[in-house]
């Protein structure tokens, strides 16, 4: 037994991100399953996934806050994770074609949390859904696999897929035909599952369109998250400040700032610098890099 764990626990460390989401959510719901069982046998309430999944009501929400994030790995059923599974997949493969594994893992995760927003949102907004809105939950991968589908489908638009009955066509009129039954039954029984998929794929379709424009939205929200951690984790001293500010040269204060235009500018240069490496190093190896290369390459790593 301990020998499946081991290699288990080596596949998942050597795999791609793609393969780590799959590991993670099929693993969430083996457990969840089986504590479900147990807890059957033992006519021991089984309401336990309510506290994984995302509430529509924001009373609610407030009291269990990890749920934004912790919805977007939780299946009940065997086909609902079976298929997102599956999508993910096909399309995670797509996606890795044109992007690397961070910006997929960082996309999955900004898809989740717009489909939750969106379906919290239109819970607390439309007088139909807002009925339902206190006893509504959402779970599953569907919103952050269709930022995914979304992103690669509006960033190569002319890439041909083969379908079963319809042969080839154009992978985004597979995806525009997948938003418009969505939009379609968002009055049906799940409406929140809809609502989410609208959520994910309006995020994904944000993400393409601005990242033509050398604007990545997935590197932002990582500094973001980095600045929200270190809001909580970082407490420097009244101190520490006055010793930094007489450090300061007369340079430093008469320095003027950057403007957020011009802080922008440089980031998407950088960031375009660092892709271009990226894509040499992928082709060609490490020592097809320059020194200047492995400098800029090794500082990038370290943000």
């Amino acid at each position: 037994m301990s020998n499946i764990f081991s290699e288990i626990n080596r596949r998942f460390n050597a795999g791609s991100i793609l393969a780590k989401y799959i590991y993670i959510n099929a693993g969430v719901f083996i457990v969840i399953r089986l504590l479900i069982v147990i807890l059957h046998l033992f006519m021991i309430d089984v309401s336990f996934p309510e506290y994984l999944q995302m509430p529509s009501s924001w009373t609610l929400l407030m009291y269990r806050p990890w749920t934004i994030f912790t919805y977007m790995f939780v299946h009940l059923d065997f086909l609902h994770v079976l298929f997102n599974m599956l999508w993910l997949y096909w399309f995670g493969k797509m996606f890795l074609r044109f992007f690397d594994g961070r910006r997929m893992g960082r996309l999955y995760i900004l898809g989740g949390l717009a489909g939750g927003l969106l379906f919290v949102f239109s819970y607390n907004l439309f007088p139909f859904l807002k009925q339902y809105a206190d006893y509504s939950f959402l779970a599953g991968a569907s919103a952050s696999v269709m930022a995914i589908v979304f992103a690669v489908s509006f960033y190569q638009k002319d890439y041909m897929i083969h379908l079963l009955l319809l042969g080839r066509i154009k992978l985004i009129y597979l995806a525009i035909g997948v938003f418009l039954l969505d939009l379609i039954a968002i009055t049906s029984d799940n409406a929140g599952g809809h609502i989410a998929h609208i959520g994910g794929a309006l995020l994904g379709i944000c993400y393409a369109c601005l990242y033509e424009k050398r604007i990545d939205i997935a590197y932002y929200k990582k500094r973001m998250m980095k600045r929200f951690t270190n809001f909580f984790t970082h407490k420097p001293s009244f101190k520490v400040h006055r010793k930094q500010a007489n450090k300061q040269t007369h340079n430093d204060w008469n320095r003027r700032p950057e403007t957020d235009d011009e802080y922008h500018r440089r980031k998407n240069e950088e960031n375009r610098i660092i892709d271009e490496i990226l894509d040499k190093l992928k082709h060609s190896g490490y020592e097809s890099l320059s020194a200047e290369e492995k400098k800029k390459l090794f500082n990038a790593s370290k943000k």
